[in-house]
């Protein structure tokens, strides 16, 4: 049951300033630590360090993991270093891998060195992967057992060493030497026969990661395959870890947020919105402001070429916004989409010319709706005013032709731009809609005015 926030806090309140800690384990026993991790870390800081102090080492590390970056740091000022230690040799190994990398490196190697030597050996071992990497978010804590051991015995294993293991969802199947042989899903051991050899029930169909994998592909072989955790295996295909599927959603979550931030024309913050430093924010918000804005400056120099042409027909200035924005909004519309395609491996880069034939045909239909309305709306406004005068269904046919163009060109430009930062080795999130949309208007800017000149001057 969800937690409510303002009588829950208040009780935790209440049990500490009493120091009834029997209490205070029992109410929060009855609560998940995901709910309870965002409620305790408003509390004063005194407070906090007060209850880590009397809970138990499984249930205060359970809820570290939830807490919030800058809740994790004034709490950890507050605790002794035996303390410190205590919860951070509790903490499943990719937690506490992904809480020492947000640390400068001086304080994250004083925390290394407070770790037992076995913890220690692990942390080192997870940190020296690369940034982003599988082995960077795997745990060694999964359950590995014998082809010709029995279910019985296989069961008996998982209930003497599962107890501290991040998922029992999947046993491992390994050999001597702790190759990978199979992947099992725990239902099947429990309905099977308990005499059936584990060897029966193997089928050899496993998906594997490497631990230098980016963590983007490991997330397109969760969804491909459908798993609830993955094994990490080195060269020799021997175990060394598994990924589960709580990290990757994280990963999607931390994905999908930086795409956003870069479609919507900013660097992508790497920190909540709301405790990002104002400056370090206006810092990666003004770089793309900057480039977009010097991009915008070419449409008053695109305009300058045509400044005979606009005081023949000064009308054509009219429809300069309506004409440009719908170009940026085919290009926008088509990044969007491409990007997204792309992420989710739909399609790869071999398949651009499918892409192309696409936009092509997307963009030319969606020209012509486009143009369509544009001169019906010049025509028939045309029959009550005399704005357009002298020459209205000329003025009608450049707006119409001109969508078509630019619709269609901001539609190609939008699909092809992040295939080819993709090709150059870019994140093609980085063609964001704002970049699209401004190199649509200067090139649309030319499209329209070399109709125009072709059609009434």
């Amino acid at each position: 049951m969800p937690v409510q926030a303002s009588n829950f806090k208040t009780e935790v309140s209440t049990l500490l300033l009493n120091k009834d800690i029997p209490g205070l384990k029992a109410k929060l026993a009855t609560s998940l630590p995901a709910d309870v991790a965002p409620i305790l870390a408003e509390l004063p800081v005194e407070q906090l360090a007060a209850l880590f102090r009397g809970c138990s080492k499984e249930l205060s590390a359970a809820v570290f993991a939830y807490l919030e970056h800058g809740a994790k740091h004034k709490l950890l000022k507050t605790l002794t270093q035996p303390q410190v230690a205590a919860l951070l040799n509790e903490l499943p190994p990719d937690d506490r891998t992904a809480f020492l990398n947000e640390l400068p490196l001086d304080l994250a190697m004083q925390m290394l060195s407070w770790l037992s030597p076995e913890e220690r050996k692990v942390a080192q071992d997870l940190l020296a992967y690369p940034e982003h990497s599988v082995g960077r978010m795997m745990t060694l804590d999964f359950v590995a057992v014998r082809p010709g051991w029995t279910v019985r015995e296989a069961l008996t294993y998982v209930r003497e060493h599962g107890y501290d293991r991040e998922t029992l969802n999947m046993v491992y199947v390994t050999d001597e030497a702790g190759v990978l042989l199979d992947d099992i899903r725990v239902r099947r051991f429990l309905l099977a026969d308990p005499e059936t050899k584990v060897s029966a029930l193997m089928d050899g169909n496993f998906a594997t990661l490497a631990p230098a994998d980016e963590q983007e592909k490991a997330l397109l072989v969760f969804r491909k395959y459908d798993r609830v955790a993955l094994p990490v295996t080195d060269a020799g295909q021997k175990l060394i870890g598994i990924v589960t599927a709580d990290d990757m959603l994280d990963v999607a979550s931390e994905e999908a947020t930086e795409d956003i931030q870069k479609l919507g024309g900013s660097e992508a913050l790497d920190e909540p919105y709301t405790t990002i430093a104002l400056t370090k924010m206006v810092k990666k918000r003004a770089s793309w402001l900057v480039v977009l804005f010097l991009g915008e400056m070419l449409t008053a120099t695109a305009m300058s070429y045509f400044e005979d042409e606009l005081a023949k027909a000064i009308v054509l200035s009219l429809f300069i916004p309506l004409v440009i924005s719908s170009g940026g909004n085919a290009g926008s519309q088509a990044a969007t989409l491409v990007i997204r395609a792309l992420a989710l491996g739909e399609f790869k880069l071999r398949d651009w010319w499918r892409i192309m034939r696409r936009e092509l045909a997307a963009g030319l239909m969606l020209g012509l709706i486009l143009g369509v309305i544009g001169f019906l709306r010049i025509v028939i406004w045309a029959q009550f005013s005399h704005i357009y005068d002298p020459s209205p269904l000329l003025v009608a046919i450049t707006v119409g032709v001109a969508l078509v163009g630019i619709v269609l060109w901001g539609s190609l430009m939008g699909s092809m731009l992040p295939l080819i930062l993709k090709r150059l080795g870019f994140d093609p999130a980085t063609s964001s809609a704002p970049f699209v949309a401004t190199l649509v208007d200067v090139t649309g800017l030319i499209i329209y005015f070399s109709v125009a000149l072709a059609i009434m001057l």
